[in-house]
């Protein structure tokens, strides 16, 4: 993942940058913290997610730090009026922590309203809370840029992508060495 070890990095060096330049009273740009992860299952996504919780609780950006993790069935009600809600509830429980959507593409299906209602309050959500809420969603690449083109505002709210490449045969060896040993 040394990728993806890179690109953390590069966001927590900005993020402490603009941390920096606020504590001296510097002009600070305004960024989002949200994020989209792009990849195959089992490229390590969610371990990342966890560890940027940890990450970004001890640099003082969120208040717990802890991760909740959802998929669409846990956004999406079979109600008119209730996905809203639903949404809502589930936001509250990451406050203070990362908000992690997997398959996030599975909001945007044809025909379908609840999803996009998710979408609207997840947006207006991701905007009020930004202090003290990161959500992170993750999926296939093509499927998430469907996704992202599926409302104008996830481009805006998701400017960092980073992109998970599945693992060599060398590295899956290695892995499974550690995991070996461990056990």
């Amino acid at each position: 993942l040394d990728h993806v070890k890179a690109e953390v990095r590069r966001l927590t060096s900005l993020l402490r940058v603009q941390e920096l330049r606020a504590e001296r009273d510097l002009p600070v740009i305004e960024m989002s913290k949200h994020l989209v992860f792009t990849g195959n299952p089992g490229t390590g996504k969610t371990t990342v997610v966890k560890l940027l919780g940890k990450i970004f609780h001890s640099m003082g950006l969120l208040s717990k730090g802890h991760v909740h993790q959802v998929d669409a069935s846990d956004l999406v009600s079979g109600y008119v009026r209730q996905t809203g809600k639903t949404t809502k509830e589930q936001i509250e429980k990451a406050r203070g922590g990362i908000l992690f959507i997997d398959e996030a593409y599975s909001l945007v299906k044809d025909h379908e309203d609840f999803g996009r209602e998710a979408i609207e309050t997840l947006l207006k959500r991701m905007e009020d809370d930004r202090e003290r809420l990161i959500v992170i969603v993750a999926g296939y690449p093509e499927e998430m840029e469907r996704f992202l083109r599926s409302n104008p505002g996830l481009q805006s709210r998701f400017s960092r992508r980073i992109e998970f490449p599945d693992y060599t045969a060398l590295e899956l060896c290695r892995i499974f060495g550690r995991m070996c040993r461990r056990n």
